[in-house]
């Protein structure tokens, strides 16, 4: 099993998994075009994609969305509610092409076992995936306020993970968003600190080799430099010294990450 993180921010998301038969898409936040151009850059045909694999309606997910499933003829995978909200928002979709994903369950294609999961975000129904092959497991968690037992429950031990690190709380809390708009990011249903996102991270790894790449940063209240660095503190705190067996990767808002095995 094999992944990319093809683009991750506000400004869009979208993750590529695949193994020998299948191909996979998480979310298609940004245009029909700058997706194809993605696609191209880590060598993959968007012809070859056997699903994507929605997680919730905000636009960052879904932009392009519509355009892909008419060109590509490609099945699109949600839950039922997310299915009502984005309806509105991608145009058409063929009926041949909608399946519905529900929430805490399992799907199965060929030798992926693909796992849903709620999150706490504010959406229609926000749920991400976990993806096993083979005993490995790559974890997508972003887009949640915080990361619940639950959660923990359902990511813990994966051999890479996809792992929200918004932002840097100062930055947010002397940044020029309206106080509406920070309370929303800081609140249980926005998006998690690099502080908070290390201290889950520390409460779900396990102590072998293990990817980390830390997403969704805000280009306003988070730089690259400063994320890691607090995550990396953070970890250190808790008694996890990045480096010994957890790697931090970068992810940039349309920089396709090398595709690696998990």
């Amino acid at each position: 099993m094999r992944f990319s993180v093809l683009a991750s921010g506000s400004s869009g998301n979208a993750i590529y998994v695949e193994n020998d038969e299948h191909a996979f898409l998480v979310d298609a936040g940004l245009s029909g075009r700058k997706m194809e151009e993605l696609f191209a850059s880590v060598d993959r045909n968007m012809k070859k994609l056997s699903g994507i694999l929605v997680t919730h309606e905000h636009s960052d997910h879904i932009k392009g969305l519509g355009i892909l499933a008419r060109k590509y003829n490609v099945p699109i995978y949600a839950n039922e509610k997310t299915w009502m909200a984005m309806d509105p928002l991608v145009g058409k979709i063929p009926l041949e092409q909608r399946f519905h994903f529900d929430m805490e369950t399992v799907k199965t294609f060929g030798s992926i076992d693909i796992q849903s999961f709620a999150v706490s975000h504010d959406a229609a129904d926000p749920m991400f995936y976990v993806f096993h092959e083979n005993g490995r497991k790559l974890v997508l968690i972003t887009d949640t306020g915080y990361v619940s037992d639950r959660m923990k429950g359902h990511i813990q031990g994966a051999d890479s993970f996809v792992f929200e690190s918004n932002h840097d709380v100062g930055m947010l809390q002397m940044g020029r968003y309206p106080w509406s708009v920070k309370r929303r990011i800081l609140s249980d249903v926005g998006h998690v600190s690099n502080e908070d996102a290390a201290v889950a991270m520390s409460e779900v790894v396990e102590q072998k080799p293990t990817r980390m790449y830390l997403s969704h940063l805000s280009k306003d209240n988070n730089m690259k430099d400063l994320a890691r660095m607090s995550v990396s503190q953070t970890l250190q705190s808790c008694g996890i010294v990045p480096g010994e067996f957890l790697q931090l990767y970068d992810t940039d808002a349309n920089k396709p990450t090398e595709l690696v095995t998990v």
